[in-house]
This record gives structure tokens, sequence and C-alpha cells, in this order.
């Protein structure tokens, strides 16, 4: 299991010697592990909240990916050791490593910070959705609240207003007619109780019966006076009522319009308002309740946002404050030994290639010398046995050669040599 962890860490286990690397590599193989995990659940909670929290199935297929990428990076910063190539031939400790490079650990603190937006962010948003949802809940009344005040809902409704006045308007002025006319109607049926009275002897005249041009007969024509007037005024309230119609019709479809204009308009407003609740949103909503409730909701947001990111930088930050231990100037050793001996051979070779490159050129110019000397040799015998056989046919010596006039016995017996 050790060796397990020490190879998750990407440390070589023989390298491994003491008490105290086996205890830190097996602890950076731990973390290792433990981030692999968190990363791909906060890799698919990132993909998640992308999806605007629809819970897609291939998000835990792009988990992993993102988690293998990032450890990936973690390993390589882990498993390297930065040897000191310099010096080869020292051996003081100081020499064996170089200084630790800023820009690799650099490099790992912004993917950090990169990963506690991309990655810490989601989780927290999970952790915390209870929260978020009432928060948004609220903000979606206020702004719906909002644009029923304003927008085309509120030009929809003030039109809706005025229609609704002009048709009360209309039934006013018939309402005038019938009501003039009920009064008409009460009025007349007071003067004919009244003329009824008098007939009976109980009235004014405190006479009985209705003598014409009497009393009693003129409230009796004043009776059916007004019942005529109210019927005159029931004609006008129907025939004012009917050239309302047109008008009324109208606007029973405009308002009918307006209605369902109204009603699509706020299904559009509320679809709209309500898709408003994605990664910004929630984020947004978040930040309210950390910055207006810190010491109930942001002091445990922000450690456990700490807390992850702590893990995320655990195995690089373990590694980067154990520079220079055993497991390193061990493996530093193996290898400065290994490129002194491969320089040393290197050398070695190039002196070879160089003493191999003289003897041939030696070699080569007395392989030359040599037979230049044989070329002259050759045309002394050459010129020798002409003169001979020179002597032998003519019976007289040859005439001096230029040839035979520069080489001698004494040079020919040299060139032998």
């Amino acid at each position: 299991m050790r060796r397990l962890l020490l190879r998750i860490a990407n440390v070589n286990p023989d390298s491994v010697t003491t008490h105290s690397d086996r205890v830190l590599y097996s602890a950076i193989g731990v973390f290792i592990v433990l981030y692999f995990v968190y990363a791909t659940v906060g890799g698919a909670a990132f993909v998640d909240a992308s999806a605007n929290y629809t819970h897609p199935w291939w998000q835990w297929l792009v988990g992993p990916l993102v988690a293998t990428g990032v450890v990936a990076y973690d390993r390589a910063v882990v498993g390297r050791v930065a040897i000191n190539y310099e010096r080869l031939e020292s051996s003081d400790p100081a020499d064996l490593l170089r200084r630790p490079t800023v820009g690799l650990y650099a490099g790992r603190l912004a993917l950090a910070l990169l990963f506690a937006v991309i990655i810490t962010e989601p989780l927290m948003l999970a952790r915390y959705q209870g929260e978020i949802d009432a928060r948004l809940n609220e903000v979606h009344n206020e702004q719906i609240s909002r644009v029923e005040q304003s927008g085309a809902i509120a030009a929809y409704d003030a039109r809706m207003q005025q229609l609704k006045r002009e048709t009360a308007a209309d039934d006013r002025a018939v309402q005038a007619l019938t009501t003039r006319a009920a009064q008409k109607r009460r009025d007349a049926r007071t003067v004919y109780a009244q003329a009824l009275a008098d007939s009976e002897g109980d009235g004014v005249s405190r006479k009985a019966g209705c003598p014409e041009g009497g009393y009693c007969d003129t409230l009796v024509k004043r009776s059916r006076g007004l019942d005529d007037q109210a019927a005159r005024l029931d004609a006008q309230a129907a025939e004012l009522q009917k050239s309302q119609d047109a008008a009324r019709q109208s606007r029973a479809a405009e308002q009918a319009d307006l209605t369902r204009k109204i009603s699509d308009q706020r299904t559009a407003n509320a679809e709209a308002i309500k898709a408003d609740a994605g990664f910004g949103a929630r984020t947004k909503a978040m930040w309210y309740l950390v910055t207006s409730d810190f010491w109930g909701i942001g002091v445990f947001y922000v450690g456990i946002a700490l807390l992850l990111v702590a893990l995320d930088c655990a195995a690089v930050g373990l590694k980067f404050v154990s520079h220079g231990n055993g497991y390193e100037r061990s493996e530093a050793r193996v290898a400065r030994g290994r490129e002194h001996e491969a320089a040393i051979g290197y050398e070695q070779g190039l002196r070879d290639a160089r003493r191999y490159a003289e003897a041939t050129s030696r070699v080569m110019a007395e392989s030359i010398g040599k037979a230049s000397h044989d070329e002259e040799l050759a045309g002394i015998a050459v010129e020798r046995a002409r003169a001979h056989l020179y002597d032998s046919v003519t019976g007289a010596p040859l005439p001096p050669v230029p040839v035979i006039e520069r080489h001698t016995l004494r040079d020919v017996d040299s060139i032998r040599a």
C-alpha cells in the first residue's frame, strides 16, 4: 500500500530510504487521491451549473478528465527533482540541488486560484442551495414587481384602464337616464297615491270622487305625465345603449386582446426571470448572503472555501517546503554520478578520436612519401636498363641523360634504404 502511494506521488520507492521521507510522500499520495475525488466532483458540479442544473449524465465523464489533468500536473511537480549539473566533480552537498523554480510553483498557485473559482464555487453553491433558492425567489419577486410597474405590461394595463373608464362613462350615461326614469315612476306613483287619497275624501279637497278638472283629476294627469316621461327616458336610455354597442364591442375585443397580451407577457417575463437562476445569478446570491450575514454564513463559506483550496495546494505545498530532503539528495547523487560518468566517457571518446585522427594522418603521410620514393627508384632503374641496352646494341655508351646525372648510385642506395 505504501509503495502504491509512493507511485501515486510519482517518486522512486527505491530512493525513499528514511522514515520521514516515506511519511512525507505517502501523505502527498493521499492528498493526490483526495484531490482527484474533489476535482472529479467539482468538475461535475461545474458542468451541472453550466447546464443550468439539469444534471446531465455526461458531467461524470468531464469531471474525471479535469481531475486527471490537474493530478498529472501535481505528479509532475512532485516527482521533479531540481538537480544541479554544475561542478559534477564536487562532493559538497550544497552542489547537489538547484533552487526551486519559482515559475513552476507560481503556475500551480495560479491554477489553484483558477480551480477555486471553477470547481470550488460550484461545490459551495450546492452546499448552500436552500439559502440560495430562497434568495433567488425573493429577487425574482422583486423583479416581477418592477416589471409589472414598467414596460409592456404597464402600457397594456394603462390602455386597459382607459377602456374601462370609457365603458364606465357609457354605463353612467345610460344609468343616469334609467335613474331619472325610475325617479319619474316613483314620483308618478306618489302623485297617483295622492290622487286616490283625494278621491276618497282624504286629500287636499276633502271631497270624495275625482271630477274632471278637479284636484284629483290634476293629480292623475300629472301621474300619467310622469309615467310618459319615464317611458321616454327609458327609450332614450335604450337608444343610447344601442348607439354604444359598436364602441362597447370594440372595447371588449380590445380588452380581451390586451388581457391575452398581458397574460403572455407575464408568462414570458416569469420564464425569463426564472431562467435567471444559473451560475452567475447563484454566485451573486451567494455573495449577497455572505456579505449580509457574514457571521452566520460568511464564516463557514470562507472556511470551507479555504479548506478546499488548501486541499488543492496540499501536495505541491508539501513538495515545496520539503525541498532538499533525503530523497531529493539521493536522486541527485545518482543522477549527478551518471552525468559525471557520461561526461568523462564523452571526453575520453573525444581524446581517442583525436589520437586516432592524428595517427591516421601520420600513416597517410608516410605512405605518400614512400610511394614517391618508389617512383623515383623505378625511374632510375629504367634509365640504367636503357643505357645498358644501348651499349649492347651500338657498342658505344649512351650520351648523358639528365636523370642519370641527377641520381647517383649514392642516391639510389639512399632511396633503397
